[in-house]
């Protein structure tokens, strides 16, 4: 399918933007480029909806129109006529783990008996390597970069966080083993309200207050009730509410869309000054997330597919939980800030990695591959 002229007009449109507003940024009038960055996303969102091998990465780039309205027009962000807007994080928190059970089934969880020694494999490889990377991630950026205890905390707790349901979708796109890749989504996100909490305890302790028992109910609120609700509602009423299966995709969009816009307005003076630093610093963590995943399969020696696998679990994490224990912690402007900047990070990596993958073939791809495609289209 060839782009539009609409396409191409928008791109256009978009790289003028983009020099003009660095025109301006450049000659000292940074205020004066914000509405032409923001036009540049957005353009850039609109023109990549055209072309089949970019089209995935738009709502990507739209969410960075909304961190950067945000960061330039913070006060339509915090609160309207006293209503702090941070007190829908949690709630949309519950609406979107609502979507992630609708879209499970116990089916997800077998798994555990299919393939155990993967499924174990990933999940224990997720919460030592990710958690071990933040912790030494938080300490060099401390170190390095003067970040305070809180936003270096926020490094570790995107670390300790669960796997996300993008990982199940970048594990289809890679050509890796989307039933293990969906099994150990499931497995850790069960084991979050136990294991997180812990793991800050342990290595975020020194850095902030962190009451474990307090954790775990809230993650508890925020993940094990509403995905029980949501594979309840699979189970009784699967098929029966297609408006609610078309819907649920975009409310999470939105609703993580607009979770990460709230923290970006309110850390916005501490973005501005470690924004750059932290950036880097959360790269690298997801990257060598995909790298030490996918070197854990090989040392357990794991066939390609399952290495890929292991790449993608670890290296992406829920990072719309993450956020919403910051704002339950009281910290959504320091805390927050690293899971936030993670989650639109990894959605681009990932889609990049995905889509290397996906051009070389593991030697043992074969129909197996099809048969999770037509499964996957079918529970969607």
């Amino acid at each position: 399918m060839k782009p539009s002229p609409f396409s191409k007009i928008a791109l256009g449109l978009s790289v003028l933007s983009l020099l003009v507003a660095l025109f301006l940024s450049f000659s000292g009038n940074i205020e004066s480029a914000g509405p032409l960055y923001i036009a540049f996303f957005v353009l850039l969102a609109i023109g990549f909806r055209g072309y089949e091998n970019l089209k995935g990465f738009a709502y990507t780039v739209t969410i960075f129109a909304a961190v950067t309205t945000a960061l330039y027009f913070p006060q339509y962000f915090v609160e309207f006529n006293g209503f702090k807007f941070s007190t829908l994080i949690s709630p949309l928190i519950m609406i979107i783990m609502f979507g992630m059970g609708t879209s499970m089934s116990v089916k997800d969880f077998a798994g555990v008996i299919k393939t155990p020694r993967g499924v174990f494999i990933g999940v224990v490889a997720h919460f030592i390597i990710m958690p071990l990377m933040g912790f030494g991630l938080a300490n060099l950026g401390m170190n390095a970069f003067d970040f305070t205890p809180e936003i270096a905390a926020g490094i570790i707790l995107i670390g300790c966080s669960p796997n996300g349901m993008a990982s199940n979708v970048i594990s289809f796109l890679a050509k890796a083993n989307l039933a293990l890749s969906i099994t150990i989504t499931a497995v850790s996100t069960m084991l979050a309200p136990l294991v997180t909490p812990v793991l800050m305890k342990l290595l975020a302790g020194a850095f902030v207050e962190i009451d474990v028992w307090h954790m775990m109910w809230d993650i508890c609120k925020m993940v094990i009730i509403p995905i029980g609700a949501g594979l309840a509602f699979n189970h009784f009423a699967s098929g029966k509410a297609k408006w609610l299966d078309d819907a649920m995709p975009v409310v999470s969009m939105v609703g993580i869309a607009f979770i990460i816009v709230i923290i970006t307005a309110a850390g916005r003076n501490s973005l501005l000054t470690i924004g750059p630093a932290l950036l880097l610093v959360v790269l690298i963590h997801n990257l060598c997330g995909y790298l030490f995943g996918y070197w854990s399969g090989r040392l357990f020696k794991m066939n390609e597919r399952d290495c890929r696998t292991m790449a993608i679990e670890v290296g992406m994490q829920n990072g719309g939980l993450a956020s919403g224990i910051a704002n339950q912690m009281g910290k959504m402007a320091t805390v927050g800030l690293a899971p936030a900047i993670f989650g639109p990070l990894m959605n681009v990596t990932g889609s990049i990695l995905a889509s290397y993958w996906h051009k070389n073939s593991p030697k043992e791809f074969d129909e197996s591959f099809k048969k999770e495609a037509a499964s996957l289209s079918s529970k969607h």
